[in-house]
């Protein structure tokens, strides 16, 4: 590859996104777009401004002019590495655009510099190949992920010949990587768990149980609802159990397969397992039956390498403090968006949301977190972070139409689903979590002990059975707690006017105050 003696470029509009002022585009956009590399921009770019300003929107970093520098590609390299932390589908595309012969003269520019160092690292990592380059013999170690801009792992491993501590929070296979954004940080100084707990021990256990019992299935339902499906009772309940036991059996690729045939509950028309053909997500053509993608999955071919790396990528961050919420939005999407199944993946993502929090202890009182529940509630948000991630890869995709209508990916893929920004996601999630906590789980709570009371108060002015009580209750929140005239004359007939009129002032002082 011929590389350009400049890269800088002054801009104001770029690939559709319009800058909060003119500037000089650079770091990892002014390298994409001068080699052309094949794959997206990332979601924050980086612009140097002409004034001795700083600041940021949700799209850009604009850098003062005191952080102007030279023009050159080794340059911008380092700029990105500084200043917007690692990209490690960028390294990997950049990688394989130049030969060794180019990498090596690179490399030479500043030998034992650390930004030197972690691309030499990169280099050997990303492409499984030794550059003729002896082991380095100086003393200090730098770590490659600069944990503050991006979330490492805390106990990384050394790497001798490149003087480099390898603190990524994944394998070759499978490395999600999740930027420091000051609502993610605000987050976790607020420490979620802590509040949760604090606010659960104050709870009597039997009203925890049953909360718990209550949003297993609530979150089962809300599953199911998010894939537009509206199963029988029977099928919920077997998915509920499912959640249940989440944290308790260790996660395997055997683990997974039983995860989807407790998910599907008629398996004539599906391939169960590991997808043997494309996959994607969206609608087909009426007339044509062409598809029409808005998620292209992973290769097929590509599948089981995708899921082992998660697997042990996962492993890795269970044996680490890496945190729970972050942990989970990196494995648990990275698993939606290979799509390693035919059916099942929706729920089986958001079991993963479960399994992890519960694996890391993030829920320590016995009750299910119903995250899916949240999820539901804001499902504009929840396509809006799927789709930033699929819409921006469908240009890099090259697929042809199957005679059964699906998607056969024609180009090498595989990077966009092992190295990807989970920021989007992280983020999300963490709202998901923080509306669970602050909204869901006290709502529930507060609801069963308002419940509890007012069937106390019958219990001791009417003596109803359980069974009388429930479907008393149940038609006053149908009806804006009044009883219905139907509900009068025939279920509740034995109450008279007086009695319907005290019931329901007790109603609304109990149950809605």
């Amino acid at each position: 590859m011929t590389i350009p003696k400049s890269f800088s470029k002054e801009i104001i509009i770029f690939h559709g996104r319009t800058a909060p002022e003119k500037a000089t585009l650079v770091g990892y956009g002014a390298i994409i777009e001068n080699l052309q590399l094949p794959m997206p921009m990332p979601s924050v770019l980086s612009l140097i401004s002409e004034k001795r300003r700083s600041y940021q929107t949700e799209e850009w970093v604009v850098y003062s002019s005191r952080n102007a520098f030279e023009d050159s590609f080794y340059k911008h390299l380092v700029f990105a590495l500084k200043y917007e932390g690692l990209n490690l589908l960028f390294f990997k595309k950049l990688f394989d655009c130049l030969s060794e012969e180019d990498v090596l003269a690179l490399l030479q520019i500043e030998p034992t510099g650390q930004y030197s160092r972690k691309i030499w690292f990169l280099y050997e990592w990303l492409m499984a190949k030794q550059l003729a380059i002896p082991d380095l013999s100086i003393k200090n170690y730098v770590p490659l992920v600069d944990e503050l801009l991006q979330f490492g792992i805390g106990d990384g491993v050394n790497s001798p010949r490149h003087r480099i501590i390898n603190n990524l929070p994944g394998t070759h296979d499978f490395c999600p990587l999740i930027r420091k954004t000051s609502k993610l940080e605000q987050y976790i100084a607020s420490d979620l768990l802590l509040q949760n707990d604090r606010y659960l021990k104050g709870i009597h256990r039997d009203i925890l149980l049953r909360t718990s019992a209550f949003l297993m299935l609530k979150d089962s339902k809300a599953s199911f609802t998010i894939e537009g499906e509206s199963p029988k009772s029977k099928r919920t309940a077997r998915w509920a159990k499912a959640i249940g036991q989440a944290g308790a059996i260790e996660l395997s690729k055997e683990e997974l397969l039983r995860l989807q045939q407790v998910v599907i509950e008629n398996e004539r028309f599906i391939q169960m397992g590991l997808r043997k053909t494309g996959g994607f997500v969206g609608e087909h053509d009426r007339i044509t039956g062409e598809p029409i993608p808005d998620h292209i999955s992973a290769r097929w071919q590509d599948v089981e390498q995708l899921v082992d790396g998660m697997l042990s990528t996962y492993n890795l961050q269970m044996k680490s403090e890496f945190s729970a919420v972050i942990s989970a939005a990196a494995i648990a999407f990275g698993f939606v968006f290979i799509h390693p199944f035919e059916d099942g993946n929706g729920r089986i993502h958001r079991y993963l949301i479960h399994h992890i929090l519960a694996k890391k202890r993030f829920t320590q009182q016995g009750i299910i977190f119903p995250v899916s529940a949240s999820i539901l509630n804001h499902i504009d948000d929840y396509r809006k972070v799927l789709e930033s991630y699929s819409q921006s890869l469908l240009d890099f995709i090259e697929w042809t139409e199957t005679k059964k209508h699906n998607v056969e990916v024609q180009n090498e893929t595989i990077d966009f689903y092992r190295y990807f920004d989970a920021t989007k996601q992280a983020e999300f999630l963490y709202d998901c979590v923080n509306d669970t906590i602050q909204n869901i789980i006290p709502d529930e709570i507060n609801y069963l002990i308002k419940y509890d009371e007012f069937k106390r108060y019958l219990d001791d002015d009417f003596e109803m059975p359980d069974n009388t009580v429930s479907l008393l209750i149940k038609f006053l929140e149908q009806n804006n707690g009044k009883l219905s005239k139907r509900a009068r004359e025939k279920e509740f007939t034995l109450l008279s006017d007086n009695e319907v009129e005290e019931i329901e002032k007790n109603y609304e002082l109990i149950m809605t105050n």
